[in-house]
């Protein structure tokens, strides 16, 4: 969706960035960028979203690429009942979401006055102080703008995306919190899912017992 050129496609670019930040090899990001554009022979995919509700009432949003809708909704299908989760109808649960563009810069070194000053001129809807970052947030029509300002004035983005900000979390704890990540690590090693969007909280406390 809107071609292979990095430098015209802001989707493409945010995606081609988030790659990089895995350590994606670039043979991998360029034949994946064929396989969306159709450059590959015998493949054709789609992007399709699911929706659906997780362990404790979790509102869930699901982005596939498929070439195959069958496989990708028995295998996503799968996945959610096996974690108590379950599919929802079209709508379900994507109005507890705002569409943002959500910036995360590394508060190391940084001078937060600047940043704030510099975020807001370009059109930031908020500077916040997130435990290790500081949280851009922007209209997602103003991201691109708001990315390439920041960047431009020295600041390094260790993550820049157009996301989906929940409005309202669900706190979890114990069994519900234990299922809730062994979903989400499920979802993440499904190749055909690109992005979660999930409106859980789990304090830092329950997470360093279910790592523990």
């Amino acid at each position: 969706m809107g071609g292979g050129d990095i430098n015209a496609n802001p989707r493409l670019r945010a995606a081609v960035m988030a790659g990089k930040a895995e350590n994606m090899p670039r043979d991998n990001i360029d034949r994946a960028i064929k396989k969306g554009t159709g450059e590959l022979e015998g493949v054709t995919y789609e992007e399709l979203t699911y929706e659906g509700y997780g362990p404790g009432g979790v509102a869930l949003i699901l982005e596939v690429m498929t070439d195959n809708k069958n496989r990708t909704v028995a295998d996503v299908r799968h996945i959610l009942s096996k974690h108590n989760a379950n599919l929802g109808e079209a709508g379900c649960v994507s109005w507890m979401f705002e569409k943002k563009g959500l910036i995360l810069i590394d508060k190391a070194g940084v001078e937060e006055d600047r940043l704030i000053e510099i975020a807001l001129d370009a059109g930031a809807l908020d500077v916040r102080d997130a435990a290790k970052d500081f949280e851009v947030t922007t209209d997602s029509g103003n991201f691109e703008k708001v990315r390439k300002t920041i960047e431009d004035a020295g600041f390094k983005p260790n993550y820049a995306e157009v996301t989906m900000v929940p409005q309202t979390t669900v706190r979890l704890a114990g069994r519900d919190a234990e299922q809730m990540v062994k979903l989400m690590e499920g979802l993440e090693d499904s190749d055909d899912v690109q992005k979660v969007y999930a409106n859980f909280d789990i304090p830092d406390e329950e997470m360093e017992r279910l790592s523990a």
